[in-house]
């Protein structure tokens, strides 16, 4: 990788997604509900947890690969679900094939850019992500056109409460890049010029269509047309779950855990894995941060499922935390799209490569050989951090 793209950290990735994208693109991959306490609490939490290190005896060679889903991982983070990735003209194709060439797996979100099929097609690692949005039928449908893309494991997410205001002012997605619409946001776009070119070399503006929520060689609808039917959709029952998940040949995750009851209801319905996780900050204001609510899930269903985290993930040393508390795998979401916004399929690349490093130097300071070495032991937890949600 040249040296003037490099960026030594996630958050100077975020600073140069923030330069380059026009500012409501930006805005789309801050977002948060409410006030932002969640999101705030999911990132800055980490530094509350210290690590005991050794000073001697450290191993030569630190080992990072492990299993997620029955797929075998070079590194314990894997890629989340996220929503509509047209930061980059390659959108999610870029994403997958970054996470392949690192040795990882992929969340394809069922509100993604790209169809599912140009997705697996570059990498044989891909759950597919599904919402509760519409009826049981089109829900079976969605995930017969995963499986035979390719998906091998699917993904289904809960927390969310369709929270829409924010303290600093929500982003101004258009519905459809139309003409009227890249007129009005001219003035915003031409100050972005990079930007701008990568677009304009594929002849195309963004697509803001979600073609995983049609069949498969249709457009699909537009991402507000998919999201309004999901907010007119009952929201599911651990029934439901259950039902979908006897449906599905394969690893099956619900993402959004943050209560016992809820991990052991999970347990109850057949899940292979659950993800620790508050949907990034994104959904309920003032729920924990997921890393406060790992110890106390992790240690009630742990020995039964696979246990992730997801939120707030910035530094190898958070994965190395994350993992210790009870962790198998991480998952990340901002981290991974400031990388796609700031240089497309090299920055995802970065960004992993970041993440890598800095499981590395913990291990290593920490004396360890590997990351199922790791130990609640080896991390600092102050009083009053974790919280046991239902417990």
């Amino acid at each position: 990788m040249a040296r003037d793209t490099w960026f030594e950290t996630v958050a100077i990735a975020q600073q140069r997604a923030k330069k380059r994208l026009p500012k409501s693109v930006y805005s789309s991959l801050i977002s948060a509900s409410e006030k932002g306490v969640t999101v705030t609490d999911n990132v800055e939490s980490f530094a509350e947890l210290g690590f005991a290190p050794h000073v001697v005896g450290a191993s030569a060679k630190r080992d990072m690969a492990t299993t997620v889903m029955g797929q075998n991982i070079s590194l314990p983070v894997i890629i989340s679900p996220t929503g509509v990735q047209a930061v980059d003209p390659d959108g999610e194709v870029a994403v997958a094939r970054a996470a392949a060439a690192r040795g990882t797996a992929m969340g394809l979100s069922s509100f993604a850019s790209k169809p599912i099929e140009e997705v697996c097609a570059v990498n044989d690692k891909i759950f597919f992500q599904i919402y509760w949005l519409g009826g049981k039928e089109a829900i079976l449908e969605r995930a017969q056109r995963a499986k035979e893309a390719g998906a091998v494991g699917l993904i289904t997410t809960t927390d969310w409460s369709f929270s829409h205001g924010r303290d600093w002012g929500s982003p101004k997605i258009p519905e459809q890049m139309n003409l009227k619409t890249m007129l009005k946001m001219s003035p915003e776009v031409l100050t972005k010029p990079r930007w701008l070119w990568e677009f304009g070399k594929q002849l195309s503006p963004p697509d803001l269509r979600v073609p995983n929520q049609g069949r498969r060689g249709e457009p699909g609808p537009t991402f507000f047309q998919a999201y309004g039917e999901w907010m007119g959709t009952p929201p599911p029952t651990w029934e439901d779950i259950a039902w979908l998940r006897e449906r599905w040949d394969g690893p099956f995750m619900v993402k959004g855990i943050v209560r016992v009851d809820d991990a052991k209801a999970a347990v109850d319905a057949g899940v292979s894995a659950i993800s620790v996780s508050n949907h990034g900050g994104n959904n309920l204001d003032g729920t924990p941060a997921a890393i406060r609510c790992l110890p106390a899930v992790a240690e009630a269903v742990g020995d039964q499922i696979e246990v992730l985290l997801d939120g707030g993930i910035r530094r190898g040393s958070d994965v190395v935390k994350a993992v210790a508390l009870g962790a198998r795998a991480v998952m990340i979401g901002r981290a991974y799209l400031w990388g796609l916004a700031a240089e497309g399929q090299t920055g995802v690349e970065n960004v992993l490569d970041i993440l890598r490093g800095g499981i590395d130097s913990a291990l290593m300071g920490l004396g360890k050989s590997s990351i199922h070495d790791l130990t609640p032991d080896d991390i600092l937890v102050p009083d009053g951090f974790t919280r046991t949600l239902g417990g």
